[in-house]
């Protein structure tokens, strides 16, 4: 700049999506598959086997990727059997506002989650073919469970979490 007595620098640039995303999809997807036992006399619902199948592109760590589905699948557990935020209709605040008294998964309550990937590369969304995991282990793992109740029960539960009062009143 000193060579060429500039004093100023000036750059425009912008950034966005390609035209390519006007002609594909770049969702990842995932299935679930989940078998429960159900007590008839308590309600309790166990979760024998859960196993989830997704397609999130190249794979580029598949440790890191079978850990983000499992514990997200542990999420749709507790988004299925337990984890519930209730609102104290007269005063508008929380009911249990902290994690004392606010129910969600352990150890316990989760089997061994088998993980598989499809690991085909997308070669449309970016060089390395791969795309993201986020949220595509948690949301299906919920409704896995519920089709799985209903298969244990006959009887269709769609207000969650899916508690034992719930099934016994089923």
């Amino acid at each position: 700049m000193g060579e060429n007595n500039l004093n100023i620098l000036e750059v425009e640039a912008s950034s966005g999506p390609g035209a390519e995303r006007q002609k594909f999809a770049f969702c990842s997807s995932a299935a679930h598959f989940c078998k429960v036992r159900v007590n008839r006399k308590t309600g309790k619902v166990k979760i024998e086997r859960l196993v989830t199948v997704s397609d999130g592109g190249k794979i580029i760590s598949e440790k890191a990727a079978a850990n983000q589905m499992s514990g997200a699948a542990v999420g749709g557990i507790g988004m299925a059997l337990m984890e519930e935020q209730l609102t104290d209709e007269r005063l508008g605040t929380l009911v249990g506002n902290d994690f004392a008294g606010y129910h969600f998964p352990v150890n316990a309550d989760a089997p061994i989650i088998e993980v598989a990937f499809i690991n085909k590369p997308d070669p449309n969304i970016n060089p390395q073919g791969s795309k993201g995991l986020g949220e595509v282990g948690i949301i299906g793992t919920a409704a896995a469970i519920a089709n799985a109740i209903y298969n244990a029960t006959g009887k269709r539960l769609r207000d969650l979490p899916i508690t034992p009062d719930k099934v016994l009143l089923a």
